[in-house]
């Protein structure tokens, strides 16, 4: 005979319930994974498993917000995570972490990256002297060193034109396995190159963003998509975006601030983020800084 089960009512659980709730918010005030972004991971409730589209036009930072809030998850986190590439290369994406943690302009690191990708395992051009490198090396080799324990936690992905969504779950399923996690967290950069059939850019983003969706909650992990602005859009509301992914947790539209770009130096930019679609918190409008030269977002109060 079953095992006889005793009901409850609402009301007899509350009790016990807020008690459970309070030991949760008093180990952390939010319920996912922190950002690296104050503002942002509270808005957000920190990263939790679904789909969050980060959409923005050409050279708006959509790649180098996406690599570093990646990074920073992993860093604060101690979660593998995985950057799916279709078109920059290990090497450039490589290059940008190590400008934003250096503090050395990308060029600059450019101009010696044989020795500096030694330090980030790649094996060192032989014709390459440290005693000809700026002394300014030493500061990037020792930030490159400092930051191994969570580099040993992200992968990069080059994508091709044959990548499809099923082939990133599975390399998301090998990060799993190597790293014997149960989530990880996944950026996919310039996603409308996925493998699809759709044509039309706005029919496309609708279909890949359900895939997208239902490939974060079949695995119950974060999955941030980056998606263009190619077309006349960007100068509408940042809020149609909302209608075109209706299966999207969270969209972010990043938008130039023309005004507080002028007080800037330039090529430095003033940056919002619109958060125009939020299941799990809020909505609202964030204000960053973008340092092209070092690949780095500033969230500023």
């Amino acid at each position: 005979m079953p095992e006889r089960i005793l009901l409850q009512s609402e009301g007899e659980e509350l009790e016990s319930f807020l008690e459970e709730l309070q030991r949760e918010r008093q180990i952390k005030e939010i319920t996912g994974w922190e950002t690296g972004f104050p503002h942002l991971s509270r808005m957000l409730d920190g990263v939790l498993p679904g789909l969050y589209l980060l959409i923005g036009p050409p050279a708006a930072g959509k790649t180098s917000f996406a690599k570093q809030l990646l990074d920073q998850v992993a860093r604060l986190n101690g979660v593998p995570a995985t950057f799916f590439s279709f078109a920059e290369r290990k090497k450039e994406l490589r290059i940008k972490t190590l400008a934003r943690l250096s503090g050395l302009e990308n060029r600059e690191i450019r101009r010696g990256s044989a020795y500096l990708l030694h330090w980030y395992g790649v094996p060192k051009a032989q014709q390459i002297d440290a005693a000809d490198l700026a002394p300014g090396w030493d500061k990037l080799r020792k930030s490159a060193e400092e930051a191994k324990p969570w580099l040993d936690l992200t992968y990069i992905i080059e994508c091709t034109a044959e990548t499809d969504i099923e082939r990133i779950e599975e390399q998301i399923l090998e990060v799993e396995r190597l790293k014997s996690a149960a989530q990880v967290m996944v950026a996919i950069d310039d996603c409308q190159r996925l493998k699809c059939h759709e044509p039309e850019l706005t029919r496309r983003l609708a279909m890949v963003a359900n895939e997208l969706q239902e490939t974060a909650l079949r695995r119950h992990i974060p999955i941030l998509a980056v998606w263009p602005n190619l077309r006349e859009e960007h100068s509408s509301l940042p809020q149609i975006w909302s209608d075109r992914a209706p299966s999207a947790d969270v969209i972010l539209v990043m938008t130039s601030d023309l005004q507080r770009s002028k007080k800037l130096t330039e090529p430095n930019q003033a940056v919002t983020l619109h958060i125009v679609k939020n299941r799990g918190g809020e909505s609202g409008q964030l204000a960053f800084e973008f340092y092209p030269a070092f690949s780095q977002f500033v969230e500023i109060a």
